[in-house]
């Protein structure tokens, strides 16, 4: 502060916890003079943290194989760093990203060797499990994928999903009913 001033720091009344934050509830008065009253809320939202959620905006009908898929349809996006035209979401600032992921893929075939959802990021591609159907007596009419990660990110990464085909039928389609999601963790 600058020299000849002072400040008192009043803290609000009622119980504290420790790992609470403290925010401005109300200010009067102006400059120098202005009073500030801290509250200690049970609740904290953070309107400037980069999350989004994206679905795709109908059915996508026999995915190839090493596509990324089109979640084209915004449910939010705080801070506009998912494309809905290139379905990517764009890393604003460094940190580590939670993504979570949940595909469900209709009339899978039989004949493939398998199939697979990956979240590809600038840094790694990461691959829950593989879909192995060679036990099956027919194709399956749907089966779903979900998974979530933890993903470290520089500024500027990218991070999408894509579906993947050893063998078999152009045939998989991704139900709407799937997603991506994510938001900066810390």
């Amino acid at each position: 502060h600058s020299a000849g001033q002072s400040y008192t720091l009043t803290l609000p009344t009622g119980n504290l916890t420790a790992g609470n934050v403290l925010k401005i509830n109300s200010i009067s008065g102006s400059g120098t003079t202005a009073i500030g009253q801290l509250e200690a809320p049970s609740e904290l939202t953070m309107p400037n943290q980069p999350a989004f959620q994206a679905r795709p905006s109908g059915t996508i009908g026999n995915i190839a194989t090493e596509t990324v898929i089109s979640m084209n349809n915004e449910i939010f996006d705080q801070g506009s760093d998912y494309n809905t035209s290139t379905y990517t979401f764009t890393a604003p600032v460094t940190g580590r990203y939670f993504f979570s992921v949940a595909v469900r893929i209709d009339s899978l075939d039989t004949a493939s060797n398998w199939q697979r959802i990956t979240l590809d990021t600038s840094n790694h591609s990461y691959a829950n499990s593989i879909i192995d159907l060679g036990g099956l007596s027919g194709d399956p009419a749907h089966w779903n994928i979900s998974y979530a990660v933890l993903a470290d990110m520089d500024a500027n990464d990218t991070a999408s999903i894509k579906y993947w085909q050893s063998g078999g039928s152009t045939q998989a389609d991704i139900s709407a009913s799937s997603y991506f999601s994510g938001y900066l963790a810390c």
